[in-house]
């Protein structure tokens, strides 16, 4: 079973984050993503400081951002993201993705 730490603010996403995952907890805010004990940490790159955060996680990283939102999905590569999705390509996947 993975150990899913995840910053999603939006409920609806949220939702949809936790009913894939069977162990997944949800952050406040981006600073806490730090000192994660995760197999997998999920992130909203359209989300103040959250691509900033990756650069201190020690787990494997999936961003995802709006599919037009190409400045916040390079900058999540870019910060060290070891996949970043399209919204639509992270949520239709998001079974596979999650282990759920």
């Amino acid at each position: 079973m993975k150990r899913i730490v995840a910053y999603v603010p939006d409920l609806m996403d949220r939702s949809k984050v936790a009913a894939a995952a069977t162990d997944v907890t949800f952050v406040a805010k981006p600073a806490d993503l730090a000192g994660a004990v995760a197999d997998l940490v999920v992130v909203d790159a359209t989300r103040p400081g959250a691509v900033e955060a990756i650069k201190d996680v020690a787990a494997p990283v999936i961003a995802f951002s709006k599919h037009t939102n190409r400045e916040a999905m390079d900058a999540a590569l870019a910060a060290g993201a070891d996949q970043v999705l399209a919204r639509s390509a992270f949520f239709s996947r998001l079974d596979d993705l999650l282990g759920g």
